[in-house]
């Protein structure tokens, strides 16, 4: 078999020469400016997070002792204390926001792929879910006061912990929803087939088959959700209000990190503005913890 190059005329039709890089080309240099640009811009968009992290665990971390999570808050202008009650605080509002929200985003997000994939009402759940993951957490808040707070209908009593709960579980369901349903529309439908066809239900081909394979997403989107409605601070204001005091029940006023730190940072005193930052670090910490939590949930499914 010959081995001389393949030509059409004299001219080759390929050219065996190698391939170099040659930086002084006017396309490659820009290339590199247009590189180094974008990592530019990649530097800004990530620099104010950086920042903001740093500067709350040098004010905060320096902070940090076994007081701070035992004990209350002092009364202003003392010092010493912690915020015991308002870490407390925040693990059970963000609990029955849990509690209220996973169940009923679940469900949507199962109806919305298994059962009304393309229906009207589908569309229509979709499109509230995306505009209300929009909606400013202060009109969750507004919306939960007037609709709870201001009437009494729990117990007969107005701010208390379920309230702030069944807020931040209107700012948890868009989350919970469109991971769910986007999820479930990872899973292969020819799973969904062989169950069909060893006989198998819709509801236990849902239950055993599409729920499992699709737990990753589900879980992350779940983590992620829980993690917003642990730091948001407006409608806590507006349905929990604040409390001095260790929680007295889920029907009466709690303390939470994130009015605690609204609070105590514009008042006049140093006690309490370091209680704030003490209070940031520890709910910046529990964020970032939930955020790789979820990253490594999603990483999981990765072959």
């Amino acid at each position: 078999m010959s081995n001389s190059p393949i030509t059409y005329g004299n001219t080759p039709l390929f050219d065996r020469g190698g391939l170099y890089y040659e930086p002084n080309l006017a396309r490659n240099r820009f290339n590199q400016f247009l590189t180094g640009l974008a990592a530019l811009f990649a530097a800004i968009a990530v620099l104010p997070l950086f920042l903001v992290l740093i500067y709350v665990l040098i004010q905060g971390g320096k902070l940090i002792n076994l007081r701070l999570f035992l004990e209350l808050p002092p009364p202003p202008g003392l010092d010493g204390g912690g915020i015991g009650n308002a870490i407390l605080g925040t693990i059970l509002v963000t609990l029955v926001a849990s509690l209220i929200s996973i169940p009923i985003g679940v469900g949507g997000g199962i109806f919305l792929s298994e059962y009304s994939q393309n229906g009207w009402f589908a569309q229509a759940v979709r499109f509230g879910t995306d505009v209300l993951s929009g909606v400013p957490s202060i009109i969750s808040g507004v919306f939960v006061y007037g609709i709870i707070v201001a009437t009494r209908v729990i117990a007969g009593q107005s701010y208390s912990a379920m309230a702030g709960g069944i807020a931040l579980s209107v700012l948890m369901l868009p989350t919970v929803i469109k991971t769910t349903d986007e999820g479930l529309k990872l899973v292969p439908q020819e799973l969904r087939w062989g169950a069909f066809g060893v006989g198998a239900s819709k509801v236990v081909t849902i239950l055993k088959i599409t729920l499992p394979a699709a737990f990753t997403p589900i879980a992350t989107g779940v983590v992620l959700a829980i993690a917003r409605a642990a730091g948001e601070t407006a409608p806590l204001i507006f349905t929990a209000l604040f409390s001095p005091f260790w929680p007295e029940g889920m029907v009466s006023p709690i303390a939470s990190m994130s009015v605690l730190i609204f609070n105590f940072a514009i008042m006049p005193y140093e006690a309490q503005n370091e209680l704030a930052w003490a209070a940031s670090f520890v709910l910046v910490i529990m964020i970032l913890a939930a955020n790789l939590i979820a990253r490594w949930i999603s990483r999981t499914a990765r072959p």
